[in-house]
């Protein structure tokens, strides 16, 4: 029996790099979208044709109602979850805090936090032997902007993954006697479709100088992190946050 993977935001950039790289290990994947369903459907296809196993379910993470229904259409369709990666986040234009509204705040820290932890928590009903449950693991995506700060454009941003951060190494001690490991991974400058939805669609060629490599990263080699924390290869570790920014 194939494990089980749920990648929330999985219908484009690292999600959906790393459903079809989960796919192609073996995973039946669960492709979580919002919004845009021809996306998610895409990538659903792009498995199948390779032979694999997936569904696309839409959810907005930050409505509790919604992740519930998710969980329980995954555990119908895919059976037990097995991991996690809780991918789905937004960022907003460039902005200082001196000019940030409550409304953008609360957004913001409704999925790239509240949203994670909604998640993690109906994972963890699942996988826990507590709970009765095989184990599993987590992975979720946090940002080198927890490490950066992010000033003059996306403090909020880097804030809320700050949060992620901190969420990841006390689950990973709460639930490492029970079959869980929870990691982290955090992404420097990508090339993904982010930084269009914060209006600077070119921003992370333009910010390639300031990183040792001299060149963004892509969203297949982020995958591979997540995808190898996922894995038996990674079974002695977890609290871990792994950069990959290209030295940055």
């Amino acid at each position: 029996m194939s494990k089980v993977v749920l990648i929330t935001g999985g219908s484009r950039g690292i999600g959906a790099a790393t459903a079809l790289l989960a796919a192609h290990q073996g995973y039946a994947v669960a492709v979580n979208y919002h919004a845009n369903s021809l996306a998610a459907d895409a990538v659903v296809r792009q498995i199948h044709e390779s032979g694999g196993q997936a569904i696309a379910v839409r959810a907005d993470v930050a409505k509790e109602a919604q992740v519930l229904e998710m969980f329980a259409f995954i555990d119908d369709r895919l059976g037990c979850l097995s991991a996690l990666v809780n991918n789905a986040g937004v960022v907003d234009q460039s902005i200082r805090v001196d000019a940030i509204t409550l409304q953008r705040l609360q957004r913001m820290f409704e999925v790239n936090v509240f949203g994670s932890f909604l998640c993690a928590r109906e994972a963890v009903r699942r996988m826990s032997t507590r709970h009765g449950g095989a184990g599993g693991a987590i992975v979720n995506v946090s940002s080198a902007a927890a490490r950066l700060g992010s000033p003059g454009q996306y403090v909020d941003y880097a804030a809320a993954k700050g949060a992620i951060d901190t969420f990841t190494i006390g689950l990973a001690k709460e639930v490492a006697a029970e079959g869980i490991r929870v990691n982290a991974v955090r992404p420097g400058l990508i090339e993904t479709e982010i930084h269009a939805s914060g209006g600077l669609p070119h921003r992370a060629w333009e910010l390639a100088p300031q990183v040792p490599m001299q060149r963004p990263g892509s969203a297949r080699e982020v995958a591979e992190s997540i995808v190898w924390l996922l894995g038996d290869s990674a079974s002695y570790t977890t609290g871990v946050l792994l950069d990959v920014s290209g030295g940055r």
